[in-house]
């Protein structure tokens, strides 16, 4: 029970607000068009990187699966800067994680956190315009949007109906793990570390900050997973000041998005890109510092509860419901995970190694989709594979799948 009423408490906060943000990610998904983006991406100038970063912070896309909306928005015509403003902005925050942080940490961290985004996210992409300020907007062929193209699905679904399988289906199928592996950290946390293990670093607020660093640039958690972890940590004695590098770093790089942008875009962005966030990171952690810490509390102590009698009933249902969504979610991702296709005539499974979530999944197969003499393309995430149903070359599906971003190891 000591356990269980700490994870119990949090799911209880944040549930409500979690729901409420996987409905608005459902209605950005479905109402906004994709090309209302790319048109202000385009000029190599500040307005586009500042479009980018403004316009990435409440998509509630991971860092895996910006990765080929990012490279969809280059092959667009997107300038450099913009496509990195993009990359580095819109894992951070989304509208889902937004909520989550108000639910958690109150109003002060909900302002700093996609303030934070911005400003990073516009300097980083300024920086990789001037860096490459002698290269010319280069010709790049126009293509649909692929991860977020919904031409593929059936018409006769309602904007309802896609809002709410969007929202409530495919996103929980993509961070719904990692949530739920960020809730059950977080208790850990509160049970099992020390009041005093994170004391030590009291006096060295830089050295805390890069410990932090340390652990949240190589590790996969998303944008909403990492706040009951940086909820966890703060009250275990950390500043404000480091909880906001786990919240930016977290969710902005791990080992995978690094590379696949190392190999679309080369060493020289790549290390603007992890270097940008890591010194926003640590100089807004600074400034949170300097503010007053009451601003910066968890509101809501995941030890305050000890009984489920004094959580709201309300709360208690809403957070049932999440479950249940979330259970749903998962349930069918295994089930699709463990289905074979049925082999019929030209059919080829080809390895691509680099897909991550939904929007990885539906980026190559609309890619793939949209080949002359391809039938039918089905990815499988869990074991790299894409399934080509139809007679088309084995160059064209190279080409239409490193153009996302990821890599084609060939025929399986």
């Amino acid at each position: 029970m000591e356990y269980l009423m700490p994870l119990w408490k949090l799911m209880n906060e944040m549930a409500p607000y979690l729901l409420l943000g996987f409905l608005f990610a459902g209605v950005l998904h479905v109402v906004v068009p994709r090309a209302f983006y790319r048109k202000y991406f385009s000029n190599n100038s500040l307005r586009s990187v500042f479009y980018a970063s403004l316009f990435g912070i409440p998509l509630p896309l991971c860092s895996c699966g910006v990765i080929p909306t990012a490279m969809s928005l280059r092959r667009e015509g997107a300038s450099r800067g913009a496509t990195v403003a993009f990359l580095t902005s819109t894992p951070q925050t989304g509208i889902d994680s937004i909520l989550a942080t108000f639910a958690v940490f109150g109003v002060s961290f909900t302002i700093m956190r996609p303030l934070a985004a911005l400003v990073t996210s516009v300097l980083v992409g300024w920086v990789e315009n001037r860096i490459n300020i002698n290269e010319s907007s280069e010709h790049v062929e126009k293509q649909s949007s692929c991860e977020l193209d919904d031409s593929a699905e059936n018409p006769k679904n309602s904007s309802v109906f896609r809002v709410l399988r969007y929202g409530y289906f495919d996103m929980l199928q993509d961070i719904g793990g990692h949530l739920l592996v960020g809730l059950v950290l977080a208790a850990i946390i509160t049970v099992f570390v020390p009041d005093s293990f994170f004391l030590q670093f009291a006096e060295y607020p830089l050295l805390e900050m890069l410990a932090v660093l340390l652990v949240a640039a190589p590790m996969y958690v998303c944008a909403t997973g990492s706040i009951p972890i940086a909820a966890a940590l703060m009250l275990k004695g950390i500043s404000p000041g480091a909880a906001l590098v786990f919240l930016m770093a977290g969710p902005a790089t791990n080992i995978a998005s690094l590379l696949v942008i190392k190999k679309v875009l080369g060493n020289k962005t790549m290390y603007t890109y992890l270097l940008g966030i890591i010194c926003g990171a640590i100089f807004f952690g600074l400034m949170c510092n300097l503010l007053p810490a009451e601003w910066f509390a968890v509101i809501h102590h995941t030890a305050d509860c000890c009984c489920v009698q004094e959580i709201p009933i309300w709360k208690q249902i809403l957070t049932l419901a999440f479950l249940a969504l979330l259970a749903n979610a998962l349930i069918h991702k295994f089930i699709n995970r463990n289905n074979k296709m049925e082999k019929v005539e030209n059919q080829v499974t080809y390895k691509v190694v680099g897909m991550n979530c939904n929007h990885c999944k539906a980026g190559v197969e609309n890619a793939l989709k949209k080949l002359s003499g391809v039938e039918n393309a089905v990815a499988d995430v869990a074991k790299a594979e894409v399934v080509v149903t139809g007679k088309v070359s084995d160059d064209e599906v190279r080409e239409a799948v490193t153009a996302l971003g990821f890599e084609y190891k060939g025929k399986c």
